[in-house]
């Protein structure tokens, strides 16, 4: 148990200083790491206002266009955590913090880098399964390809009010895919190609940063010249 409890330290201080290390607006800042009395307190920003998750227990849903605002900000931090090869590993509406003109993704707590591909030593998968690539469900690593999947079922959550798949346990979910597809984003106007590109169940196919980038930055635009 000493061993393990070690181990589980190393990876919580080592996940800690690779959150520390990002630099970003849309990025929740660390401050500080103390390491006392064997725990680790992580000093982060203080930010108030509300989480994805609650705005939508609010709402219920969002229209499209703020979704591709939001997506926008969070995509940016997604692509500066993957240029400095940290993994999130956990994106979802709880872990999106709103605040003012910000939007920030929060929760780096089970990030890993990436090529880091060892499991916690009871081997339980760490992150959402409502919002967790398929791929690792079935048990395979976390990576970039994963987080644009999560990235995805986060923007389908804020347009239709749930995840794709909405169980609360990985054989649920996974079961839920096996089934059949998820239902279609019928809310999601012009975002749709967009979120069922990033909800490919084929990593390969899924949509890619940069074209989602693109993508959005093309929506945004639309939508101004369609407001003057």
């Amino acid at each position: 148990m000493a061993g393990e409890a070690e181990m589980v330290r190393r990876r919580v201080l080592r996940e800690a200083r690779m959150a520390a290390g990002l630099t970003h607006p849309n990025i929740i800042t660390v401050h500080d790491l103390i390491e006392e009395g064997g725990k680790l307190w992580i000093v982060m920003e203080y930010l108030d206002g509300l989480s994805l998750h609650q705005l939508l227990s609010q709402v219920g849903t969002l229209p499209a266009q703020s979704v591709a605002a939001i997506g926008q900000h969070l995509l940016a931090a997604l692509r500066t955590a993957h240029q400095a090869g940290v993994l999130h590993r956990d994106v979802k509406p709880a872990n999106v913090m709103l605040t003012g003109d910000r939007v920030v993704l929060t929760d780096f707590g089970i990030a890993t880098a990436e090529g880091d591909i060892r499991m916690t030593t009871s081997r339980r998968l760490r992150g959402t399964p409502a919002f967790m690539a398929p791929e690792r469900l079935h048990g395979g690593p976390a990576s970039k390809e994963a987080d644009m999947w999560s990235f995805g079922a986060t923007l389908y959550s804020a347009i239709e009010g749930q995840p794709p798949y909405p169980g609360q346990d990985a054989a649920t979910v996974l079961g839920m895919a096996r089934s059949g597809p998820y239902p279609p984003p019928r809310r999601a106007g012009v975002m749709r190609p967009l979120i069922e590109g990033l909800l490919h169940h084929d990593p390969v196919r899924r949509y890619t940063p940069e074209q989602t980038a693109g993508l959005l930055a093309g929506m945004r635009a639309s939508a101004y010249q369609a407001a003057i």
